[in-house]
Parts: C-alpha cells; sequence; structure tokens
C-alpha cells in the first residue's frame, strides 16, 4: 500500500516538473520528510536519486521538441552540476539534520517571495 502512496507522490511531482520545471526539491524532499518520516538527508538523497537521467529524460524532450530547450547552454550546466552535485553531496553529511532543515526551508522561501513579489 505504501508503494501506491510513493506512485502518488511522483505522479504529482513529476507532473509539477513537467509543467514548471519544479518538483524533486520543492516537493518532494518536504513530502519525503513530513508525510512519509524520512530524515532530510534521506530525503534530499532520495529526491537526487529519483532524477536520474531517464526519469526526466520524457519531459526534457518534450520541451526540446517544443522548441524550449538551450542545448548550447543545457550542456555546459549539466556539467558543472555533476561536479557541484558530487561537492555538495560530499559537505552535506557533517550537516545536522535540522540545520539543513533550516537552510532548505530558507532557500525555498527566499525563492518564493522573489518570485511571488518581483514577478
Amino acid at each position: 500500500m505504501m508503494q501506491l502512496s510513493y506512485i502518488l507522490l511522483g505522479l504529482i511531482a513529476g507532473t509539477f516538473s513537467g509543467f514548471m520545471g519544479l518538483g524533486g526539491g520543492i516537493l518532494l524532499a518536504p513530502a519525503l520528510v513530513y508525510i512519509f518520516g524520512l530524515t532530510q538527508h534521506q530525503a534530499q538523497g532520495t529526491s537526487l536519486a529519483v532524477m536520474v537521467p531517464p526519469i526526466t529524460l520524457l519531459a526534457a524532450l518534450k520541451y526540446y521538441h517544443s522548441g524550449n530547450v538551450r542545448l548550447d547552454i543545457a550542456v555546459f550546466i549539466a556539467l558543472g552540476f555533476v561536479a557541484g552535485g558530487l561537492v555538495g553531496a560530499t559537505l552535506v553529511h557533517g550537516v545536522p539534520d535540522a540545520v539543513l532543515k533550516k537552510i532548505f526551508g530558507l532557500i525555498l522561501l527566499l525563492a518564493g517571495v522573489k518570485m511571488f513579489v518581483f514577478t
């Protein structure tokens, strides 16, 4: 039964990801912490595992076929993303879970306020 809940969460996050380009960090991580009881570290790691290229490939192809992907930019961001992901995943293990939740929440709050107020 729990697998169905995870599939539903994936469906919701995938829909938001395909529609707005968000889902993993903004929806999955908080849901995994507050609904499913994972630690912040576990939620972030699980969210990253979900975003493995085959998962996002179909959504990216839809955007590409609509002319909404700048490959000349995406390739370079991807290179940095791979390196940055490794650095971040290495550094995060020294951060206590409560501190990580606060940092995560602050980033979400700042991004939300900026998008809401300055748009």
